[in-house]
């Protein structure tokens, strides 16, 4: 993952909302969703729950 793929995983985790992370980062809702999509790709999951627990079960973030 990148750094701000990783970075808006972590703001999943934390429960935000895609309007609260683009806030956040300073770009489009459509940003953060194209982010999102590349992110559960690269996971190989299909949803946002599935890719908070990938990432928790490694310890790729906390």
């Amino acid at each position: 993952l990148t750094p701000r793929e990783l970075d808006i995983l972590i703001e999943l985790a934390k429960g935000s909302t895609d309007r609260e992370i683009a806030a956040k980062f300073v770009v489009a809702e459509g940003t953060v969703k194209t982010h999102i999509r590349h992110i559960l790709r690269k996971l190989g999951v299909r949803n946002r729950t599935q890719a908070v627990a990938y990432v928790l079960r490694r310890g790729l973030i906390q």
